[in-house]
């Protein structure tokens, strides 16, 4: 899964890294605003709860949760926009 992920384009990314939960959830809710309809989000967050934070929110506002990918430190969060 991780390698399909690898090879999206974002349409939009948030770099959150650095920030403390709740600031990546709100960084990327801002950001959605930006993301054309069936467009990608690449949310950055180096805060390990965004990896529940985000899909909860993505589920709940009617946005796709594709997945995410862990790297040195830090989360790479996919999500679609379909709202």
């Amino acid at each position: 899964m991780s390698t399909q992920l690898n090879e999206l384009k974002a349409d939009k990314v948030v770099d959150a890294r650095g920030t403390a939960c709740p600031g990546p959830l709100l960084e990327a809710k801002r950001a959605m605003a930006s993301v054309p309809m069936g467009g990608i989000m690449e949310v950055l967050s180096s805060d390990e709860g965004t990896n529940e934070d985000i899909p909860l929110w993505a589920k709940k506002v009617g946005h796709e949760y594709l997945g995410n990918i862990a790297e040195a430190g830090y989360w790479r969060i996919f999500v679609k926009r379909n709202k």
